[in-house]
């Protein structure tokens, strides 16, 4: 069996969850398949059963403004995925930059059309500022792609339930698979290393965020509650690439104010590698996960495979990782009566963060117990070896009804 794989994000190039779960799966659909992945970026690896094949795009010479130069540049490698040929019996696409190569793949070669849902572009309006009308492209492409693809992976129960509300897709084309880890990489370590290299100190303990500068992962609201947070722990901020200039400026203003209140807010600016963040997640007492829209929430499992418990928001996947009162605490977020992305109420909710962050903190047997049964959750649930192995059993009925 031949399979192709459309990502935007692949290794080196990753920065969000998605990158790191096309990473995992086609290391371990490779153990069962053939996988021919393309990508955004300049890799070149023709090693098979796992090739890898990088598309660059010189945006230079472009003459659109620049927050239309992805979606350009997108289109352009849609046609360069295309133009190669395949030996594909199916082809399986990652994030909307990639479903117009999905598009064109199905239709001129004949091939079925996997989408995998990282996350929807009806619920992050806020991609607006990011885009401009650029987003009514991503949001064009995606639902066209999505309502004619011969199957949907949805990676949480709540993801399914978002596709079918907003697209017109059977409820027999969409199959839960959920995102992974691989535990042992993942997994408790010296923290030392990495505390050292971002001047954190080890003689107390620290709340820990790891995650993009962006409205989804509500990162603003976790900064508003440190004010609210007990005083005796630090709070370590992992957080770099910004969408927009404008929030990245509204983050730097709001971790200066809140420096200003309180010591031990440390904010490392960058997307550090994954070595630092296995050190970050073992060296903390608790993780923080405040985002308003998480299709899954890998960070999470991340943490929990790390032995750290969690504090997380209930929206999305995130209550199918993280169990309450069991693994961490989740806490709801407040909605408008039509909006599943913005708190009603961003004070209450920042408030219930840190309500939720301080008890944790200050119950260490708590914090031991969870962290052991996040480990084991872990390890139990969401072995990257099982969820190829459903990739593999969906490509081949999607093949055999296509012979």
């Amino acid at each position: 069996m031949n399979s192709l794989i459309y990502t935007n994000e692949y290794p080196p190039y990753n920065y969000g969850g998605a990158g790191v779960h096309v990473e995992y799966l086609t290391r371990e659909l490779a153990k069962l398949i053939n996988v021919d992945v393309r990508c955004f970026g300049d890799q070149s690896d023709d090693n098979k059963p796992l090739s890898v094949k990088g598309y660059p795009v010189s945006t230079d010479d472009f003459g659109a403004p620049k927050h239309l130069h992805s979606i350009m540049a997108s289109s352009q490698r849609a046609i360069s995925f295309n133009a190669d040929g395949n030996q594909a019996d199916v082809v399986h696409c990652h994030t909307w930059y990639t479903h117009m190569a999905g598009i064109m793949t199905k239709l001129n070669y004949g091939i079925p059309l996997v989408i995998t849902g990282h996350s929807l572009e009806p619920l992050r309006p806020w991609k607006r500022e990011q885009l401009s009308g650029g987003y009514d492209f991503s949001c064009w492409v995606e639902k066209t792609a999505l309502e004619m693809a011969d199957a949907v992976i949805a990676v949480s129960e709540g993801t399914k339930t978002d596709i079918l509300k907003h697209f017109n897709v059977s409820p027999d084309k969409v199959h839960v698979i959920y995102n992974g880890i691989d535990t042992e990489e993942y997994k408790n370590v010296d923290p030392t290393p990495a505390l050292t290299k971002f001047g954190v100190p080890s003689d107390q303990p620290f709340v820990l965020f790891v995650g993009r500068i962006t409205r989804q992962k509500g990162i603003i609201h976790l900064v508003e509650a440190i004010k609210y947070m007990h005083e005796g722990y630090n709070v370590v901020l992992c957080a770099g690439a910004p969408d927009t200039p404008e929030i990245a400026a509204e983050m730097k203003a709001a971790v200066d104010a809140v420096q200003k209140e309180r010591e031990g807010v440390y904010w490392i600016d960058e997307m550090v590698n994954k070595t630092d963040i296995i050190q970050l997640y073992s060296g903390a007492a608790v993780f923080c996960c405040p985002s308003i829209y998480e299709p899954f929430g890998i960070i999470n499992l991340e943490a929990m495979a790390c032995e750290t418990p969690v504090v997380g928001s209930a929206v999305g996947g995130i209550p199918e990782v993280v169990v309450h009162d069991e693994t961490g605490f989740l806490v709801p977020v407040a909605q408008q009566s039509e909006s599943p992305f913005a708190p009603l109420h961003p004070t209450s909710f920042a408030k219930d963060l840190a309500h939720n962050v301080n008890r944790l903190m200050e119950d260490p047997e708590k914090r031991e117990r969870f962290a052991k049964a996040g480990r084991k959750r872990a390890v139990d649930l969401f072995s990257w070896t099982s969820i190829a192995e459903q990739t593999r059993e969906l490509y081949a009925s999607l093949i055999k009804n296509n012979s």
